[in-house]
C-alpha cells in the first residue's frame, strides 16, 4: 500500500508498506480523506513537541472499515480517535482518556493516517452515519475546540474571547456560539477576522495590533471577557492573553508552543484568574461533533478551502504550510 512518511523536517517521502493484518481488537480501516492540521506543518518544520522521526503524520482521518471482529461492518463510515489511550492509568479510569499518563497520538507518537490502509483499536472509532468522508475528516480538528468549550464550563450570556483563528479557533468560535456565549475573535490577520463576521456570524471582531484591551474593555463594560481561549499557537500572543481576562475570570491555553511562557504574578493573584490548558478530545466531544454537523449548527463549506489528491501531497504540503497560502483545512483525498 501507498504512505507518506516524513523522515525528518522538511523531508516527505513516498513509500510503500504492507498492507496491515488484523488483531485482536484491532479493526482494519480504508483511510478516505486526510484533514491537515497546525501540529502536521509544525512536525514537518521540526517545531512539534512530544515529536519523533521519522514518522508517517495524519491524525484528522475519515475511514471506512475493511474488516472487523468488533460490531463494525465493512463498508462502515468512521471517525477514528487518533488519542490511543492505555485505559488503566488513573487518567483514564477517571474518564479523562484525552490526557492518558501513557497516551501515543497517531501521527505524533506512532503513524498516523497518511497510507491507503491502517489498525486501529476499535474502541477508538466512532460510527459516523449520516456525514459525508470530508465532514469526518474535519470532526477531529472541531472536537479539539468543542473539548475546550467544554472544559472552560462557560454559560449562556458569558463573554468568551478567542484568540487565533486558525482551524482550533474557529472550532473554539463554533462551540462557543453553539452554547450561547456572546463570541469575541481576536487576531492580526484582518482577512481571517473578516472571515469570523461574515461566514462564523461571530459577534465581534478585534485586531491585536489595534489596543485590544481598550476594545475588550469597550465590549464588555469595562469587565473584560469571562473566559479567554488561546488558539494561536504564538508565544507572544499567549502570553498576552493573561491581560484580555476579566476578574474571576479563566484562560484556556488550547494551543501549545515549544518552550515556556510567563506571566505577571501581580495581575494573575489580583484577578484569581484560573489558567488551564485542553488537551485533545474525549469521545464525548466526537460525538458532540458530529451531532453538530448532522443538525447543520456547523456548515464546513468555507472551513474547507484546499483540497488536493494523495499523490499530489509531497508536493502540496509545503505550499499549504506557508502564511501566504490563505489555507483555512487542507483535505486530502484518495
Amino acid at each position: 500500500m501507498k504512505a507518506i512518511i516524513c523522515q525528518k523536517p522538511g523531508i516527505f517521502e513516498e513509500i510503500e508498506q504492507q498492507d496491515p493484518t488484523p488483531s485482536k481488537g484491532e479493526t482494519i480501516v480504508r483511510i478516505k480523506k486526510i484533514g491537515i492540521c497546525g501540529t502536521d506543518y509544525h512536525a514537518f518544520k521540526g517545531q512539534q513537541p512530544f515529536f519523533s522521526y521519522p514518522r508517517i503524520l495524519g491524525h484528522e482521518l475519515a475511514a471506512e472499515v475493511v474488516q472487523s471482529n468488533e460490531g463494525f461492518v465493512s463498508g462502515q463510515a468512521v471517525a477514528p480517535i487518533p488519542y490511543l489511550n492505555c485505559g488503566k492509568c488513573k487518567t483514564c479510569l477517571s474518564g479523562k482518556t484525552n490526557c492518558c499518563q501513557n497516551i501515543k497520538t497517531m501521527g505524533v507518537h506512532v503513524d498516523g493516517g497518511m497510507r491507503e490502509f491502517t489498525s486501529i483499536p476499535s474502541s477508538n472509532l466512532v460510527s459516523a452515519e449520516g456525514l459525508t468522508d470530508e465532514q469526518i475528516a474535519t470532526v477531529e480538528c472541531l472536537a479539539i475546540g468543542a473539548h475546550a468549550i467544554r472544559r472552560s464550563q462557560i454559560s449562556e450570556g458569558q463573554w468568551a474571547a478567542v484568540v487565533g483563528t486558525g482551524p482550533i479557533g474557529i472550532g473554539t468560535l463554533h462551540f462557543a456560539r453553539i452554547s450561547g456565549a456572546k463570541t469575541i475573535a481576536i487576531d492580526i490577520n484582518e482577512e481571517r477576522l473578516m472571515h469570523c463576521k461574515e461566514v462564523l456570524g461571530v459577534d465581534h471582531c478585534i485586531n491585536a495590533l489595534d489596543n485590544p484591551i481598550d476594545a475588550l474593555k469597550d465590549l464588555t463594560n469595562g469587565n473584560l471577557p469571562d473566559v479567554v481561549f488561546e488558539a494561536s499557537g504564538a508565544p507572544v500572543a499567549m502570553e498576552n492573553s493573561f491581560n484580555y481576562v476579566g476578574h474571576g475570570g479563566k484562560l484556556v491555553l488550547v494551543s501549545i508552543v515549544k518552550g515556556r511562557i510567563s506571566f505577571e504574578d501581580p495581575l494573575f493573584h489580583s484577578r484569581e484568574m484560573t489558567v488551564m490548558s485542553s488537551r485533545n478530545a474525549t469521545r464525548d466531544d466526537f460525538n458532540n461533533v458530529m451531532n453538530a454537523l448532522r443538525e447543520r449548527k456547523i456548515d464546513i463549506e468555507h472551513f474547507v478551502t484546499h483540497r488536493c489528491q494523495f499523490d499530489e501531497l509531497t508536493s502540496t504540503f509545503e505550499k499549504w504550510s506557508k502564511t501566504d497560502s490563505k489555507v483555512i483545512k487542507g483535505i486530502v483525498s484518495f
